[in-house]
This record gives structure tokens, sequence and C-alpha cells, in this order.
């Protein structure tokens, strides 16, 4: 699978080293006025059509959108029939993320919401690939239900 799949194989290796340095590593917008995720927030803030925007909003939609690349890349590796492996290894990883920054990281902060939005997140990336190769699978079904019919009739 993954030598058929080089690239795709490349961009999940890339992608899951990014997910390592975004969540284990020291975060430069924690406790900062100034930094420009609470600038943003301020902004949003002092409009009334837009109040309901917070910091725990962003944050949680932050995770989900973090873990979507993780569903969609199991199912495009693994196959459309193992999509719940995909869903797997999202809940895995966010737990394991949520472990390894309650024991190893004093500076992460581990909170259960981050395992639901980043579970969330993988669910939302399975169903998006599935999405995505529904016209191919078809594709595939008839042609083998075509290769079947002539070799019943022959």
């Amino acid at each position: 699978m993954f030598r058929r799949h080089p690239l795709l194989s490349l961009l999940t290796v890339a992608y899951l080293g990014g997910l390592v340095w975004i969540t284990l590593t020291p975060s430069s917008d924690d406790f900062r006025a100034d930094s420009v995720v609470y600038v943003l927030l301020d902004i949003f803030q002092s409009n009334a059509s837009t109040a309901w925007l917070n910091y725990n909003i962003v944050e949680f939609a932050a995770n989900v959108i973090l873990f979507v690349p993780m569903g969609v890349f199991v199912v495009l590796l693994f196959g459309r029939r193992l999509w719940w492996a995909g869903i797997g290894a999202g809940v895995l990883a966010a737990c394991w993320i949520e472990l390894a920054q309650g024991i190893w990281f004093a500076y992460r902060v581990t909170d259960m919401r981050d395992i639901a939005s980043n579970t969330l997140g993988t669910v939302l990336g399975v169903m998006l690939a599935l999405l995505i190769t529904w016209p191919a699978a078809n594709r595939h079904r008839a042609l083998v239900a075509a290769r079947a019919a002539r070799q019943a009739s022959a």
C-alpha cells in the first residue's frame, strides 16, 4: 500500500510530524494577550454579531480541523473498507497526545474536550474521504459486476 501510494505516504508522514510538533511543543500563543489569536478574538467580540466567538470555541474548532486529515489519510491509504480504522487511529492518537501532554510535558494542558474534538475531526475526515472516493468506488463496483456477468455468460 505504501509502495503503491508513495506521495500519499509522504504527505501522511509529514502531517503526522506536524501533528506531533503542534501538539507536543510549547505554544507561542499561550497566555499572551498581544498574540494574533487574542487580537482577532478582541475584534470579533467587539462586534455584536460575532461576540459569541470566544477562545474555547476557536480552540475546539482548531482541534477538529487539526484531525480531519487523520481520517482522510487513513481511508485513502488503507481503503474504504477500513474506514473504521481511520476513526480508531484518530481516537488512539488523541488519547496518546493527551496522555503524553499530561505525563511528560508540564507546559501543555490536558483536556478531555481535546479528545472529543479530535475524534470529531477524524470522523469528519473519514466521512470526507468516503464522499470523495464514492464515485470511484461506484465505477469499480460496476466494472466488477460487468466482468462477473461476462464470465457467467461465457
